[in-house]
């Protein structure tokens, strides 16, 4: 099985157009009562339009590895994350839910059956899994412009219906970990391409384009899940930084980051004790 997508492009000219939202879900994020949030969604509006006229990669839904040099470097290291994610997953009844950790993804998915193990979100750290996983975490710093890093855990039958990333400053890159070999069964649709994960290999796409993933197979798949800044030249990049940077105020980031300690005193602190 080879990691594919029906085409591969990075002219932005043949690019399809990114849409705010995506028909039939509720839009969580765009939601939130106040002034201050109202005012920062037309923010994003706005700054998203400029970061696609200023792109230095193109836009497109998937992109060729070849354009970001560091994919092959983390690819050869990946046994030693898949090492570490073993090591986890001897507990994976014990992580939490996606929706349990980011509030706002409930729109999508709202059970136990895509969970997580999370060391960073935008500039905030879980040092607990950091020193669970440090060749996980030192690979990780090879990544430019590193935003979120975790484990993105699908169980058995779990689709992801049809959604979009809720800002296009930064691009979305998977690793595979454990891929059943079930192509059929298995994969994410971004825009009009059809991908399928391969244990070893990356996967980069831009998530502001409508995409859903699926496990319909009888295994769990595993990907290394990062946000990383999408490069952009100026004004675009400056724009993006502050916006990259602002988002460790944000409810989103501060309420996930919350319910992340809470769990890690459950996961590193009294279970653990509860298990020796």
């Amino acid at each position: 099985m080879t990691l594919q997508a029906d085409t591969k492009t990075n002219d932005s000219r043949n690019a399809p157009a990114q849409t705010r939202t995506t028909s039939g879900l509720d839009q969580t994020m765009d939601n939130r009562p106040g002034l201050i949030n109202r005012a920062m969604t037309r923010l994003v509006a706005w700054a998203e339009a400029l970061n696609l006229r200023h792109s230095k990669v193109g836009n497109p839904p998937v992109y060729d590895n070849a354009v970001f040099p560091w994919a092959a470097e983390i690819e050869r290291e990946w046994h030693l994350i898949r090492e570490e994610l073993d090591r986890v997953l001897v507990r994976k009844d014990e992580l939490p839910g996606f929706h349990e950790i980011a509030g706002d993804v409930k729109a999508i998915s709202d059970d136990s059956n895509w969970k997580t193990f999370l060391f960073c979100a935008y500039g905030l750290k879980s040092e607990a899994a950091i020193r669970q996983c440090p060749e996980t975490w030192r690979i990780l710093q090879k990544i430019p412009g590193l935003k979120t890093g975790l484990f993105s855990i699908f169980e058995p039958g779990k689709h992801l219906p049809p959604h979009r990333g809720p800002y296009n400053g930064v691009l979305r890159f998977h690793l595979g970990l454990l891929v059943p070999p079930e192509p059929d069964r298995i994969g994410i649709r971004v825009c009009d391409e059809i991908c399928h994960w391969e244990e070893g290999k990356a996967l980069i796409f831009d998530d502001a384009y409508e995409h859903e993933a699926w496990n319909h197979s009888d295994k769990v798949r595993v990907v290394l899940f990062v946000d990383f800044v999408k490069p952009l030249s100026f004004p675009a990049s400056a724009v993006n930084w502050v916006l990259l940077n602002m988002a460790v105020f944000t409810p989103f980031i501060r309420e996930g980051y919350k319910a992340q300690k809470s769990w890690e005193k459950l996961f590193f602190g009294e279970g653990e004790h509860a298990r020796s």
